[in-house]
């Protein structure tokens, strides 16, 4: 459907879409301005626009409706679309003249479906980067547009075309696979009845049939064995009342800054360390009692 609307003592227009065209584009809302006429003959629209603004005393548009509409699809603008940007193919000190010819034209990205409006037209100049791969070329953040168009529908009172309709992402809850290994523990009665001790004799077995892969170049057993020593130390911690997570962040705070050389494809730390461990603790009684 065409419109031709009139804004009193402004002037009269034509277009298929009052929202954006008169509210949103020009600021008038309904009751500010008046529809004089609606046809699905664009033809008929095209001429009664004409004679409507010569009878009105207004300024008569240089070219038809029609011919501005079939205009605009044949300079329609392709824009190149990737998940994290929306790119131009006219240089930043062109893309405003360009969004301006575009009036209505929309896009699909993964943060939504974008229209070109004043409003989207405002943020993208100011928000509209050159790129680094094509001087004639400009992009702007999909991200940030639907941010800036998010915040335009919660910051105001008043009703508003959207700009965008925005796609609503099913997120993925994050599975934390430590969460999965002791609620199936749990399930399984090992909090309940086991023993840190017992895990510990699991984790020595797991870690035999490791270096068993290992020797035979069993990439398969050597994977298996890796998680199952992993799920027996999830297990292990648990039972002493601790997160596995706790227990590895904590020994990566230790290690981050610690210096050292391999040595027969063996990390060693600086004798001059000054951090001891529990670890390196139980490695010097061990030695020193052999």
């Amino acid at each position: 459907m065409y419109y031709i609307y009139h804004i009193p003592g402004k002037k009269i227009g034509a277009t298929s879409n009052l929202k954006t065209r008169v509210t949103l584009m020009q600021g008038y809302k309904e009751g500010e301005y008046e529809v004089l006429h609606a046809s699905e003959n664009i033809d008929e629209i095209s001429a009664l626009e004409i004679e409507l603004q010569k009878s009105y005393g207004y300024k008569v548009d240089r070219q038809s409706y029609k011919n501005v509409i079939k205009l605009n699809k044949s300079n329609k603008m392709k824009v190149n679309v990737t998940e994290q940007t929306t790119t131009f193919p006219v240089p930043v000190s062109k893309l405003k003249g360009r969004l301006m010819d575009m009036i209505d034209f929309s896009w699909s990205t993964s943060e939504g479906d974008f229209t070109i409006n004043k409003e989207s037209i405002d943020f993208i100049m100011n928000n509209s980067y050159a790129s680094m791969f094509n001087k004639d070329r400009s992009f702007v953040y999909n991200k940030a547009l639907a941010n800036f168009a998010e915040g335009l529908e919660n910051n105001t009172d008043e009703p508003r075309p959207i700009m965008f309709d925005k796609k609503k992402k099913k997120k993925k809850a994050k599975t934390n696979i430590y969460d999965l290994i002791r609620a199936w523990a749990a399930d399984k009665g090992i909090y309940r009845s086991g023993d840190s001790k017992t895990q510990y004799l699991k984790l020595m077995e797991e870690s035999g049939e490791l270096a068993e892969a290992l020797l035979k170049n069993d990439e398969a057993e050597v994977i298996d064995a890796i998680g199952d020593m992993v799920i027996v130390l999830t297990n292990l911690a648990k039972l002493r009342g601790h997160d596995i997570e706790a227990c590895v962040a904590s020994a990566y705070s230790v290690i981050k800054s610690r210096q050292g050389k391999m040595i027969n494809g063996t990390f060693v730390k600086d004798e001059n360390s000054t951090t001891t461990t529990t670890s390196n603790k139980f490695h010097n009684f061990s030695t020193s009692t052999l």
